[in-house]
């Protein structure tokens, strides 16, 4: 079975006789389902089961639930998603191209994927395809309402199994998918049936263009194809291969002529190729960047006024991932961490990147900012009240006698990153509850040159929690220490329940370390022992957030770990703005099930074996 197609279109059309849906870059992929495994089948008819075990797995824990509805059939999307509007393609090609069990496996526990399911086929065993979309869109919502599987994509969701979101109006959805730079969008007729392998004007794909400037300095007179660089650290690294005509709305033949015509009278011949100095700039119009060459280029526009210097790295990162037009920028190249060469459109790049990440810890959160007005170093000041005239993007909150602000979405993220609030700190529950949906141990030692103290004090406190079966996350503080977090079922336990359990451990550490920790709350009683404080741990109190940067000369990053990285090779500054961007690249997010751990953590015990000493 060969999937329905969609056709190219470079506006969606209108009407009440259309549906809209987000388009995720992944692998189109059939899964059918009949016996407890069900099958992973490409557009090329490969079985892709063992590249994806996480979906096969979660797949059989539901099969009890499933099997009254089997044999079935769905179509969708092989995705990783980076947010509910965008997936990464680099992750699923990186898979797909993986053959060793454990290598696979390991990726799979890193970069979880999921399966959007956009049409339903067959239901217990019979065709569903010459029905309407319209009535297989009500029965696969009804399917996934009965299995309590997800209706609506939430790329934090641990359940493999998603149904896509269905728009009525193209407006909203693409304002959705821009801001948070997906590939495009989808437009469907109500009344269209599937049909096998057939490329259909009934489904449309407008895709989400982003506009890249490159110098053209190689030809290839024998394939054609032009040869597009960026400036790099002194360097030109390539970063698309173009042609003529291979898009519509490309270069017309008097600019291809015009392009040939210059590589050939300035140019120096080598065999079929012709080399150009470094002196044309044009526009590439593509939809993503691999991490080697941009995804599926066309030429948009000579760029004749430009200075090839213009075309660097970070301007096509920029390109790449555009400010939302909402958001006002000023001074994006003031410089804000001067030592690592930080500006401001670099720091706004980095909240955009890590934003998937950060805004879950910040939700529904009254945020209290730390204001850097001049940069790193240079004064600053905190912020925990709202300012008047605000953008209709940002919620706030009365808070005790102020109103807080709740950084809920892109938009405000990138426009408090604007206001230069370089730390974000948050409490430990958010506002619809008064009790704390995580506990954190603070492991502050008393110089950098001590950090080795937190690295033992975090190992010792992770042996304790192993003992009492609760499942913990550590990070660096972004500063010379590290924080120990145990996440808690939602509105479960007050403040007084877990002041008795964060007593308990630290005062035990102190009796059975007493040479590397202390509960004395004077420094000058502390004698260079780690200071365990859990008296900070309060309603009212604050911490920073996990991804947020810091106001120090290095621009450290409070970072997620796996423990096994806490060890005596760790030191804060590895964890800089730019080694973190790199870093969750090649490791993920350690703390990417924290809240579903946390709902699955069993505090009652614990409290119950405290209260039984």
């Amino acid at each position: 079975m060969k999937p329905m197609l969609l056709t190219e279109a470079m506006e969606p059309p209108t009407g009440e006789e259309w549906f809209y849906e987000a388009k995720y870059d992944g692998f189109r992929c059939i899964l059918q389902w009949a016996e407890e495994e069900p099958i992973l089948i490409s557009r090329n008819g490969n079985v892709l089961n063992h590249l994806f075990p996480e979906i096969i797995a979660y797949c059989k824990t539901i099969y009890d639930q499933m099997k009254a509805y089997l044999p079935l059939t769905f179509d969708g999307e092989l995705v990783f998603l980076m947010n509910n509007y965008k997936s990464e393609f680099s992750i699923v090609q990186q898979r797909g191209r993986m053959q060793n069990k454990e290598v696979i496996a390991a990726h799979a526990k890193s970069f979880p994927c999921h399966y959007v399911v956009f049409d339903l086929l067959y239901l217990k065993g019979e065709s569903q395809a010459n029905r309407y979309l319209k009535t297989r869109k009500q029965q696969l919502t009804a399917l996934f309402t009965n299995l309590q599987l997800p209706t609506t994509i939430n790329y934090e969701e641990n359940r493999r199994l998603q149904a896509i979101d269905v728009f009525e109006a193209s407006q909203t959805l693409w304002h959705l998918i821009t801001i948070n730079n997906g590939e495009g969008l989808i437009a469907k007729k109500k009344t269209s049936k599937w049909q096998e392998d057939i490329r259909s004007t009934q489904w449309m794909k407008i895709k989400n263009w982003r506009i890249v400037s490159v110098i053209v300095t190689k030809f290839d007179k024998g394939n054609g194809y032009f040869h597009g660089y960026v400036e790099q650290q002194g360097e030109l690294t390539e970063v698309v291969v173009f042609r003529h005509g291979v898009f519509r709305h490309g270069m017309k033949n008097d600019e291809l002529n015009t392009l040939i015509a210059f590589f050939q009278a300035n140019g120096r011949k080598l065999n079929e190729t012709w080399q150009l100095e470094p002196s044309i700039c044009v526009d590439i119009a593509c939809i993503d960047f691999d991490g080697k060459k941009l995804r599926e280029p066309r030429f948009h526009a000579f760029r004749l006024e430009m200075n090839p210097q213009e075309c660097n790295w970070q301007q096509m990162q920029r390109q790449l991932m555009p400010i939302p037009e909402s958001v006002q920028v000023t001074h994006p190249n003031k410089p804000i961490w001067p030592d690592i060469g930080i500006t401001k459109d670099s720091y706004l790049h980095y909240l955009q990147l890590i934003s998937p990440f950060i805004l879950p810890f910040l939700h529904q959160r009254p945020v209290t900012l730390i204001r850097f007005p001049h940069g790193v170093p240079g004064e600053s000041f905190y912020q925990k009240s709202s300012p008047d005239n605000l953008p209709e993007f940002v919620a706030t909150e009365k808070v005790s006698d102020h109103q807080a602000i709740l950084c809920n979405n892109l938009e405000t993220l990138l426009w408090l990153g604007n206001q230069l609030a370089l730390e974000l700190h948050i409490p430990f529950q958010p506002i619809d509850t008064d009790k704390p949906t995580e506990i954190v141990f603070d492991l502050d030692p008393p110089s950098v040159d001590a950090f080795p103290l937190a690295i033992s004090g975090a190992r010792h406190l992770k042996e304790i929690f192993d003992y009492f079966k609760l499942q913990s996350f550590v990070k660096t503080s972004g500063g010379k220490g590290l924080q120990v977090y145990i996440p808690l079922r939602y509105n479960a336990f007050s403040y007084e329940q877990v002041r008795q359990f964060t007593a308990f451990v630290c005062r035990f550490l102190c009796e059975q370390k007493p040479e590397l920790y202390t509960i004395e709350r004077l420094k000058k009683n502390r004698n260079d022992r780690l200071y365990l404080d859990y008296i900070q741990h309060a309603e009212g109190k604050t911490i920073i957030s996990p991804f947020s940067t810091r106001g120090n000369p290095m621009g450290l990053v409070a970072t997620p770990l796996y423990w096994d990285e806490v060890n005596e090779q760790l030191r804060p500054e590895h964890f800089t703005i730019p080694a973190v961007i790199e870093r969750i690249k090649q490791v993920g997010n350690p703390f990417r099930n924290f809240r579903a751990v946390g709902e699955e953590q069993d505090f009652h015990s614990v409290l119950q074996h405290l209260n039984n000493q």
